[in-house]
């Protein structure tokens, strides 16, 4: 049975479109790592592949809807995942409502290990990607590639 985790959801200040044009390459996830973690990351417009505390994994895009929404897979990882983030038109104009869901299937172990942490993870994406559209730079958030966009 597969484990489902759903962000909570955050209004950032950027139309729908700039949101997904950020995450639609994964090239573009490069630029979002420290300098210390990119040797030996690849990308190229549809994945991305690196090694992670000893374990090779890949990610790639598995499905685009333009401007609302990406879904991601696992490309060679540990266990098999999912991921979709949903960039959908807030109530105010140049707004959207953003959030993310993940799915994976984690034998018992992995989800007592996980299961909390990926949904702090899930949820401190969303936050940090809404107070940076907004200009505050939560602790430890480097937003210099969010500042491009503007």
């Amino acid at each position: 049975m597969a484990t489902e985790i759903k962000s909570r959801h955050a209004v950032v200040s950027r139309q729908p479109y700039e949101l997904y044009m950020a995450f639609v390459d994964m090239r573009n996830f490069l630029q979002y790592l420290p300098e210390d973690k990119k040797e030996g990351i690849v990308a190229d417009y549809d994945s991305i592949r690196g090694v992670v505390q000893g374990f090779d994994v890949g990610i790639r895009v598995s499905g685009r809807t333009p401007y609302s929404r990406i879904d991601f897979k696992d490309d060679g990882a540990p266990f098999q995942f999912s991921v979709s983030m949903f960039f959908d038109p807030a109530g105010e104009q140049g707004k959207t409502d953003f959030h993310i869901e993940f799915s994976a299937e984690l034998n018992f172990m992995m989800k007592m290990m996980l299961g909390s942490k990926l949904q702090q993870v899930l949820d401190k994406i969303v936050t940090s990607l809404a107070e940076a559209s907004e200009g505050k730079v939560p602790e430890g958030f480097d937003s210099s590639w969010y500042e491009g966009r503007k």
